[in-house]
């Protein structure tokens, strides 16, 4: 599988891809250099080398606060990352942004099936059972306040409320997994275990809360 990806992505890097998440990408010489596409035009950036080097890169936001969920847009600033071949690459990316190239090329190939947030949440058990009770209109101004681009995750969003019944309290841009072409797209095929998360908060306090 890992192999499939590494094609995968170099053929998408041979065609003009360069950017995932808040990662720019630059193929070179021997390699590639990886840093925040904000960094594009900075002087004075800290030099790393190798993908395990992504993984401290990866912890901490600006202020030095840790990440809990990779794919918020808060990746630190003022590095740059040298990587030696594919596979490097792919372990780094991995590091940056765990799982996603993998759900990248599971939708590329047809094979990604999206979880309605309502199968997730009947799969909870214990304290976290709690979450059936969601009403539609909680799940929808909670979505729109936890999931937004804009201080919440970069994913693109795949998956329903319920079969039948899509989300309705976040752009249509968030819910396509069409990304430009230089562009790698953060796909999102379930709620994920901090939405779940949240989900308990909001059922316990009675509404949706940002």
């Amino acid at each position: 599988m890992m192999g499939n990806i590494s094609s995968t992505l170099t053929n998408w890097i041979a065609d003009g891809g360069r950017e995932i998440g808040e990662i720019h990408l630059a193929p070179v010489a021997g390699g590639y250099i990886l840093q925040h596409r904000d960094d594009l035009a900075a002087k004075a950036l800290v030099d790393g080398t190798g993908a395990e080097a992504a993984r401290d890169l990866a912890q901490y936001d600006d202020a030095g606060e840790f990440r809990p969920l990779k794919t918020a847009p808060n990746l630190r600033h003022g590095w740059r990352l040298r990587l030696t071949g594919i596979g490097e690459l792919h372990r780094a990316l991995d590091y940056f942004y765990p799982a996603m190239l993998g759900v990248w090329h599971s939708h590329r190939q047809g094979c990604l099936v999206p979880i309605a947030l309502r199968e997730t949440l009947a799969r909870q058990t214990g304290m976290y059972a709690v979450t059936k009770k969601i009403g539609d209109a909680e799940a929808q101004s909670m979505i729109g306040l936890f999931c937004r681009s804009n201080g919440g995750c970069l994913k693109h969003i795949l998956w329903q409320i319920a079969p039948g019944m899509p989300i309705t309290s976040l752009p249509a841009e968030k819910l396509r997994p069409v990304a430009r072409a230089d562009e790698l797209p953060l796909l999102c095929h379930e709620a994920c275990n901090l939405l779940v998360a949240r989900t308990r908060e909001v059922v316990k306090a009675g509404g949706a809360r940002g």
